[in-house]
């Protein structure tokens, strides 16, 4: 309670409330209540002229307690002058009291003996320990994970703290924290909103409030949610874990996820088996992964999600392809045959690395579902972004703006999570307006070691996913080896995503029964928890033995359901023996149906002309150099730029920005959509742009004029980035995988600030085609880097054998022009690559004509010094 000095003279009401406001943390909810503006009623400030004022002892805890002895005499003269709540407080305290508590009468009558002074300690007491209580379980809900038992292994901690905290109960001691004692374990406490561990209860003895909160907080599941700093949200979170008997599931309930488990697990054994001596990263040690995405799947359908965009590491990702996707059983056996070649362009990479999609109907919820496992190269993390903009893509395309139809699902490997910085540069896109997926779930298989390295060697922080704490996300830890808690905290990721928009990150702590990979020895590095793991009894057994205990299935059913999933693996590997070739292009994760013929070609070679009508050009010049919106300020240096571009377009002629102006128009015109994003790419870095105007005179109140060129125009997406390139060029791509019919572009700052998206380049862009036939029309934009200015950009040039990309250094602006639209006219995609410079953004020399623009003409048309004009190509 309120620290007020033990004779100070009682405080006016306002003062109360005011002061009220600013109680420390150890104020319980039953407190708050009295606190709220709708639930204080007037404070009675009572005359004591008769006899000096009765006063409450100190307590150890809180100093004196004078507001408590405020409301006491107000009771005391008028029971309904006071909260409802302290009426019931003060009659309970009295009918407890032995003495001079038993009726209401005035404090001037109030003897000055030991009785009356007995009772209004116990009546402190009381308080005290009810606000005790409070803090015990908001102690429990804050820190009740570090004692969660989520080792499978059972010989490491919960985190690497590796502390018990003073104020869980875990042991009878303790509560002298508290200022409790054991003979108080069996004594009533009113319990506060902030808790749902009553159920229909209102009050609890505290031996039981103790042995709920366990149950909730220090089982198999460890939650992490209280940084949280929406109330409404902390709320959710506690009413779905701490409500008595939430975590139940129907003998079908639990039947399913034994045949989900049985399908994993063998589907390990069964590669163990046949190809013991091949890496195939697989998931033994984790199976419950696969039930666990299924249950995210089959609750997000339940729920309206329509398609589910999934990003991964190579461990588990052939059982995800077989079990989740539900890929072609032969056409994953067939992978591990040396001899098959690639029928078409691709590598294929390696299996472990391939993609898919696939739809089919949610068996559970009987609905279609759309399933995409996007390709993914060995540096782990990497696929992150890029699934995030292949949703967000998605998402547009389908009207999708609140994220009711399609949903992105992240793994992740524990050491990845928490080592690699793209993680942390995808979690901060995830709000941003023209970057947010409205939330993702992640799932993190927590192998408790990266490859050959300790954890306590691997992070600083306590947890793998404290990174997730950037963004309010909560964070439920379980022990991967109880399948009925991996199987609830899935359900509810799946419900919080659903119903918050917000990122949610699910910790599956496990183990790796093999090394790195399957060829590897990981007694080497980790002998003791390699010699637990060798004695550890597979989770398909437990939970088996659990429900056959119980009477959910019997010895004969489990058995036959091996049976029956052996029996089908069998089948698809004697099909698998007959394939001769491989088909790369059969795992694509975004098909893009219409866009090739049936055979997967193009379906023409050439390229219709790319200029526009002259009418068209004259009206995105007046609408570029206008302001559509009235009543809207600009900057005055703003004006002069745009009278520039208007005294352009009556001469028909264009600078850079121009033309770029036009080039986006005219595709806008013709319904594709275009997105150009980077980091302040609305003004553009040397002010040239000018995409977005802002009103000087209204805050936050913007215009894009080229989002008012036509009626029915396609939309235009400009987009000023967070200060990230590997996160954000990643975003991009994944956007342009979406879809073949949308110009998306990625500008750099300056051209050297793309070496930090490296691994994009590398393993997405460049070599996107030859490993997995990904076909890719992202636009790189890397100004001043042929300049001198910047580092010197020849690695495009070295990796040009490779064709899979266009590199171009235009040296007009219709060049510019003519290149920007040629990039959705070819009937293929491949990356382009724009070295734009900054020395011709306003070189009086770097105009072309409308001539250069107009219908028939294509790229490129370059003014020759003489009467004549010379063609050739740009690349």
């Amino acid at each position: 309670l309120l620290l007020i000095a033990l004779r100070s003279p009682p405080p006016s009401p306002c003062l109360i409330m005011s002061q009220l406001r600013l109680l420390p943390s150890r104020l319980g909810a039953q407190t708050s209540r009295l606190l709220a503006p709708h639930g204080v009623q007037r404070l009675s400030c009572c005359s004591r002229s008769s006899g000096p004022p009765a006063t409450f002892p100190s307590s150890k805890v809180g100093g004196s307690s004078s507001y408590m002895e405020e409301m006491y005499f107000a009771w005391l003269e008028n029971p309904q002058s006071v909260h409802k709540s302290w009426d019931s407080f003060f009659r309970k305290a009295s009918e407890e009291a032995p003495y001079g508590l038993s009726q209401p009468q005035a404090p001037s009558v109030i003897p000055e003996s030991r009785p009356a002074v007995s009772s209004w300690t116990k009546t402190s007491k009381l308080v005290e320990d009810h606000l005790a209580v409070q803090s015990l379980i908001r102690a429990y809900q804050i820190r009740g994970h570090h004692v969660a038992q989520l080792d499978p292994l059972g010989i490491l901690d919960a985190d690497l703290d590796s502390f018990v905290p003073s104020d869980l109960i875990t042991t009878i001691d303790k509560l002298a924290f508290y200022d409790l004692r054991e003979a108080d374990l069996d004594k009533e406490f009113q319990l506060p909103t902030t808790t749902f561990i009553g159920g229909s209860e209102h009050t609890l003895s505290l031996r039981e409030i103790i042995r709920r909160l366990e149950s909730t907080y220090c089982q198999h599941i460890g939650l992490e949610f209280m940084f949280i700093n929406d109330v409404e949200q902390c709320q959710w979170i506690r009413q779905k874990f701490e409500t008595p008997g939430v975590m139940q599931f129907s003998s079908e309930e639990k039947r399913t996820l034994l045949a989900r488990l049985v399908r994993s697990m063998r589907f390990e054994d069964f590669l163990a088996r046949k190809w013991s001596s091949e890496k195939r990263f697989g998931l033994e040690g984790c199976e419950v992964m696969i039930p666990a995405l299924k249950t995210i799947i089959d609750k997000s359908s339940e729920m309206g999600i329509e398609n589910v965009i999934l990003g991964m590491p190579h461990r588990g990702r052939l059982n995800v392809l077989a079990n989740v996707i539900r890929k072609d059983l032969e056409q994953i056996f067939c992978q591990f045959d040396p001899k098959l070649e690639a029928a078409d362009e691709g590598s294929g990479d390696v299996k472990y690395h391939l993609g898919m999609y696939h739809e089919r109907i949610n068996r559970v919820t009987n609905r279609n579902i759309t399933l995409s496992l996007v390709a993914n190269p060995s540096h782990l993390e990497a696929v992150d972004p890029v699934v995030q903009g292949k949703t967000k893509a998605e998402q547009f395309y389908r009207g999708d703006a609140q994220g009711r139809k399609v949903m992105s699902i992240l793994v992740h490997g524990d050491a990845a999570f928490a080592g690699q910085g793209v993680v942390y540069e995808t979690f901060h896109l995830s709000d941003l307006p023209s970057y947010t997926t409205n939330g993702t779930v992640h799932v993190v298989v927590n192998n408790q070691i990266g490859f050959t390295t300790d954890p306590r060697m691997a992070r600083s922080s306590p947890y793998p996913t404290d990174v997730a704490r950037v963004v309010n996300a909560p964070i439920f830890h379980v022990n991967a080896d109880d399948p009925e808690a991996v199987i609830y905290v899935c359900s509810v990721a799946a419900e919080w995503r659903n119903t918050f928009n917000k990122d949610v990150v699910v910790d599956l702590v496990c183990y790796r029964r093999r090394g790195h990979n399957e060829m590897d020895e990981p007694m080497f590095t980790q002998p003791l928890m390699y010699k637990q793991i060798h004695r550890q009894v597979p989770v398909l057994k437990k939970y088996a033995d659990k429900l056959i205990a119980e009477g959910t299935v019997t010895l004969q059913e489990f058995e036959e359901e091996i049976a029956k999933y052996d029996r089908i693996c069998e089948e698809a590997y004697g099909r698998s023996k007959d394939k001769k070739i491989l088909h790369i292009k059969h795992w694509l994760d975004s098909p893009w149906p219409g866009f090739f013929n049936v055979d997967g070609e193009p379906k023409s070679m050439t390229c219709p002309a790319t200029g526009v009508p002259e009418d068209v050009l004259t009206h995105i010049g007046e609408v570029a150099s206008s302001v559509p919106l009235e009543d809207f300020k600009i900057h005055t240096g703003l004006s002069r730029i745009l009278r520039g571009r208007a005294d352009m377009t009556r001469m028909r002629t264009v600078d850079w920005a121009l033309a770029e102006y036009m080039a986006f128009g005219s595709l806008l015109k013709e319904g594709i959509h275009v997105r150009l994003s980077g980091q302040d790419v609305e003004r553009g870095t040397f002010s040239h742009r000018h995409h977005v105007l802002h009103d000087q005179e209204v805050d936050r109140r913007t215009c894009v004029p080229m989002n008012h060129l036509w009626p029915d125009q396609a939309p235009y997406t400009v987009c000023n980035s967070s200060l990230s390139e590997y996160g954000v060029l990643g975003f991009e791509l994944g956007y342009a995988m979406a879809s073949p019919n949308a110009l998306v572009l990625w500008e750099a700052q300056f051209g050297d600030f793309h070496n930090t998206a490296q691994c994009i380049i590398d393993q997405f862009i460049s070599t996107g085609q030859a490993k997995w036939v990904r076909h890719n029309g992202i636009v790189l934009l890397l100004p001043h880097g042929m300049e001198g200015m910047a580092f010197t950009q020849d690695f495009e040039v070295r990796q040009l054998y490779d064709c899979n990309w266009i590199v171009v250094n235009c040296s007009t602006p219709a060049s510019y022009f003519h290149v920007l639209r040629r990039q959705i006219l070819l009937p293929f995609r491949k990356p382009l690559i724009i070295f734009t410079p900054k020395s011709l953004l306003r070189h009086p020399e770097a105009k072309s004509s409308f001539d250069q623009m107009v219908s028939g003409k294509c790229l490129a048309m370059l003014g020759g010094p003489g009467d004549g004009e010379v063609w050739r190509p740009m690349v």
